[in-house]
């Protein structure tokens, strides 16, 4: 019996939102990014990263040569207290009020206004100072049980600096930067010692395979970095107001990224996919985005009917913030994406890429500086950024940076 081949895909490889180092990856370095994108023919990349934007001069010098058009993003983690007082999940499951908050087609080259610019260095000090009280709780927790780590937080940062060919200062440390940290000073140890300091270090038996570097690194974060675990320190979420307004004073478009099935039960905010449009509209945010290898086909139908429906324009991402090196195009944890969802992926990319030309070169993009839709008909608006979107990403070149 025969083998049939899957049908071309109708529309260009295109993905949204991917962390690129010394975010924590699963790419090595900026270039193996571009590489990748090139290999799995991909003709336009979203770098949306968490802290800072160091590395974005090289990742669109990287992306220019190659003929790869670079669109630029930021995430943030944010706070809503009225949600979080009434114990809302929003796509945070595990932490009621907590809203992730991204901006798209921003201009990370533009010198920023002093308010986005104290904004920037709260975000950055915040993130570092819980960073080296985490490095520090896990390493004395696990001297506690006769283990000697020997990491500190200026440790790790300088192998994760060193790993991806970047000055230090760029380096803001994460949770899986530490976890990995850890994991690779247990495995100098031989497996039955590292089963026994990991069953003193939980309180009882390790339950992945030690052999395992991501499925350890997962466990790690799960039993010693969350709430109520010994490495665990509060983050400082920004307010959604500050985030927003960061947004757009980057030149952005503020996107909702949505977990939707990534999560059993779905977060109440988030359901159901009509009502969700409906509260993003509420909050001015017209734009939204999926990761689908964490979600159904069925699942990511709904939502993109339902955002597209709203008049939102919606994307993809695959993010490669673990160490498993997924494809760049995106696909759903069942299967691979539906025409109508790869279409409208391609269209909100389309609108992404528009909107940071016009921008870059002073005009009105898909929504304005106060966050408003441009014209004040976001499906008009929309309809013509596609069209302007796809002409700059079939010719390569796009917005690719800073002038060089």
């Amino acid at each position: 019996m025969g083998t049939t081949s899957a049908p071309a895909p109708t529309t260009p490889v295109v993905n949204t939102h991917v962390h690129v180092p010394p975010n924590f990856s699963a790419f090595t370095r900026a270039a193996d990014v571009i590489e990748a994108a090139v290999a799995q023919g991909a003709a336009a990349i979203g770098i949306s990263n968490f802290y800072d934007q160091q590395v974005y001069a090289r990742f669109a010098a990287l992306a220019a040569d190659a003929g790869v058009v670079a669109l630029f993003g930021l995430e943030f983690i944010t706070l809503d207290p009225e949600l979080e007082a009434a114990g809302v999940r929003i796509n945070d499951p595990a932490n009621p009020g907590r809203m992730y908050l991204c901006g798209k087609g921003i201009d990370p080259f533009r010198d920023k206004p002093a308010a986005a610019a104290a904004t920037a260095r709260a975000i950055r000090g915040g993130n570092d100072e819980r960073a080296t009280a985490m490095v520090g709780q896990l390493a004395a927790h696990f001297a506690s049980v006769g283990f000697n780590t020997g990491l500190t937080a200026e440790a790790i940062v300088s192998e994760v600096a060193r790993r991806g060919e970047v000055p230090l200062e760029w380096v803001s440390l994460q949770e899986r930067h530490v976890a990995m940290a850890f994991q690779e000073a247990l495995a100098t140890l031989p497996l039955d010692e590292r089963a026994s300091v990991l069953e003193r270090a939980y309180g009882g038996p390790s339950r992945v395979a030690l052999d395992d570097p991501a499925a350890l690194q997962g466990e790690l974060r799960s039993r010693l970095i969350k709430v109520g675990t010994p490495g665990f320190v509060p983050e400082v979420p920004l307010a959604f107001a500050d985030a927003y307004a960061y947004v757009l004073a980057m030149g952005g478009i503020p996107t909702y990224p949505t977990l939707a099935d990534g999560v059993s039960p779905i977060c109440p905010f988030e359901e159901p996919a009509a009502d969700l449009a409906q509260r993003l509209l509420q909050r001015r945010i017209y734009a939204a985005e999926l990761i689908p290898v964490r979600n159904t086909v069925a699942c990511v139908d709904a939502y993109v009917h339902a955002f597209t429906q709203a008049g939102l324009i919606v994307m993809a991402g695959t993010e490669h913030n673990t160490p498993e090196r997924i494809p760049l195009e995106a696909a759903c944890v069942d299967g691979p994406l539906s025409d109508a969802a790869r279409q409208a992926f391609w269209e909100g990319t389309c609108v992404v890429a528009a909107h940071q030309s016009l921008v870059k070169s002073g005009e009105a993009g898909y929504v304005d500086d106060a966050g408003d839709p441009v014209g004040g008909d976001v499906v008009a608006r929309r309809n013509e950024l596609v069209k302007l979107g796809a002409a700059l990403i079939a010719s390569g070149q796009g917005t690719q940076g800073a002038d060089r």
